[in-house]
């Protein structure tokens, strides 16, 4: 039988409010910030705040809604919304004008290959260059939906692990760790993207 876990006050209080509508916010979330609320949900599905299946598919169903957004974004928009916002999003316009090369050329391995390495650095230029390069929607959605498995998974089983090594850590430190852990997750999405954008570029 599973020992119930102390969290701190302010997040047991957070996750009260939204335990009646805990699927549908993941599925927004996920929608914002994908990978990193994947880790977060990881960690506490190991305290036993989700039940997997359910989770699983509310991560996935997030993050296609995003994957969708973002190629009509592309299929629409993609030039003047790249010249207006890019620069904020780290796209520049040979970047993106690169990225819809290759998929003209390996659409489909570069679907399957972005999604499970974080879109090699460079997620948001790869989904809007498949919507500027009129990859058909069907094709978009099972090659996502088949490497949403892989990254989902992934994910859910880093925060897993973050969430059995919380279970051994003492009460006083409780909220130091999770705070420390969300700075660390985020720290090593943000780098491991700038540094496989700054390889291929």
């Amino acid at each position: 039988m599973t020992e119930a876990i102390q969290l701190p006050v302010i997040l047991s209080y957070a996750l009260g409010l939204a335990a009646q509508l805990k699927y549908p916010l993941v599925v927004v979330g996920t929608i914002i910030e994908g990978p990193v609320l994947m880790v977060a949900a990881g960690f506490l599905y190991r305290l036993d705040f989700f039940d997997l299946l359910p989770l699983f598919l509310s991560l996935m169903v997030g993050d296609l809604i995003g994957d969708m957004l973002w190629y009509g974004v592309g299929y629409y928009f993609a030039d003047p919304f790249i010249g207006k916002f890019g620069r904020f999003l780290g796209i520049t316009p040979e970047m993106f004008e690169r990225g819809k090369t290759f998929f003209q050329r390996h659409d489909v391995k570069i679907l399957v290959i972005s999604k499970i390495t974080l879109g090699f650095g460079m997620a948001l230029a790869t989904l809007l260059a498949a919507g500027a390069s009129r990859v058909p929607m069907r094709t978009y959605l099972s090659l996502n939906a088949g490497g949403e498995v892989f990254l989902v998974g992934g994910l859910l089983a880093v925060g897993y692990f973050f969430g059995h090594v919380y279970t051994f850590v003492s009460a006083g430190f409780r909220t130091v760790f999770v705070l420390a852990m969300a700075v660390l997750v985020v720290f090593l999405i943000h780098n491991f993207s700038k540094y496989v954008r700054r390889v291929i570029s």
